[in-house]
């Protein structure tokens, strides 16, 4: 008999017993949405969580992302990664601006700066990268093009959930930046995301847009769209939240244990992760399967790895004949989205489930 399927994350939950108070209240309330008293104090709670001022809560990632593009009115060419998930650049097409992709650094798999100048047109009004696995980007750099070049610069921070540099949240840096509270992260509100802005002004804009535009009953200002959090995902945060050091600290004492058993294990080169969101590995020739073989015979054990980004955004036909899509400029994106797998990672996987996975690789 196969073992149980093993898939590479597990939803953290709370104690049920603890969500379902919050639940009849909302019952008894009859305000299921349009920030009511939970979206509200979860918003607060979260940003001095943190270490944010401004912090807007969204349905989910993607359409904070498209928002985000609208407050600030970006337009024209967009310079960002092709190693990421699709709603980074989809956000950018729904928003009717030109994804303009340049390579990765070969460590950290972020965008590599040293590239974006030479990608730079009179066209170019911002930048859009992404802490790929929770990695920060070099954010000094970025900002040093950005102010140069008079560009907005607007993070895909989906992985980046706590992660700090020098003491100092990853969410400060740039104009925007961007979280996901989906089902499949660090942190999770069934589905949900937020905005982190620099200002009351632009916190206003955003809270705005994610209503329809709405000022009051009777005023719109803008053409803005449905991106609220309801009740019951604010509800779920408050709860969340409570546990969240927890949730961290238990992924980290789980890769951890991967890298122990890993680190000397030929063939097999670890990509950090500050906060342990993922647990990426890069197959090289030195290893004696292939990326796809080693893919392939943990889904003969049931094991659900992941080939996390692969393929590239440029390989799909919406935007593979893009100039900037030419294979030739991204030798390091091919190389990684060629030989990347995530493995389980989640606060409740087992030492024998965490075995399973390493046995497969250690004996190929």
């Amino acid at each position: 008999m196969p073992e149980n399927p093993l898939y590479v994350t597990r939803p953290e939950l709370p104690p049920l017993e603890e969500f379902l108070p919050h639940l009849e209240k909302i019952w008894e309330s009859r305000q299921l949405t349009n920030s009511g008293p939970y979206h509200q104090d979860f918003e607060e709670a979260l940003a001095r969580y943190l270490g944010v001022e401004y912090l807007s809560l969204f349905c989910n990632a993607t359409i904070a992302l498209i928002t985000a593009l609208q407050a600030l009115r970006i337009s024209g060419e967009v310079i960002t990664s092709p190693y990421s998930f699709p709603a980074t650049s989809h956000a950018l097409l729904w928003n009717g601006i030109k994804p303009i992709f340049v390579d990765i650094d070969p460590i950290t798999l972020n965008i590599d700066a040293n590239r974006i100048g030479d990608a730079i047109t009179p066209n170019t009004t911002g930048i859009l990268p992404m802490h790929c696995y929770g990695q920060p980007c070099d954010v000094n750099h970025l900002q040093n093009i950005a102010d140069n070049y008079n560009l907005r610069l607007v993070y895909d921070a989906a992985h980046a959930f706590k992660v700090e540099v020098d003491g100092k949240s990853i969410l400060n840096f740039g104009d925007l930046s961007v979280l996901s509270f989906h089902a499949t992260k660090v942190f999770n509100t069934f589905e949900g995301g937020a905005i982190i802005s620099p200002d009351t002004k632009t916190k206003q804009r955003i809270d705005r847009l994610k209503n329809f535009g709405y000022v009051d009953e009777q005023t719109v200002v803008a053409p803005g769209i449905n991106g609220k959090m309801s009740e019951f995902n604010a509800a779920l945060g408050i709860v969340q939240i409570q546990y969240a050091d927890q949730v961290l600290e238990r992924r980290k004492a789980v890769a951890n244990r991967y890298i122990q058993r890993l680190k000397l294990l030929k063939g097999i080169r670890i990509v950090e992760s500050t906060n342990h969101s993922y647990f990426p590995i890069l197959i090289t020739a030195a290893y004696p399967l292939t990326r796809d073989e080693l893919y392939n015979r943990f889904r003969e054990s049931n094991i659900w790895v992941r080939k996390y980004f692969s393929p590239l955004l440029t390989e799909f036909p919406m935007y593979r004949d893009f100039p900037s899509a030419d294979p030739k400029n991204l030798p390091n994106a091919i190389n990684a989205s060629r030989n990347i797998l995530c493995l389980p990672l989640f606060p409740s996987l087992s030492n024998s489930e965490q075995d399973r996975v390493l046995k497969i690789l250690e004996s190929a």
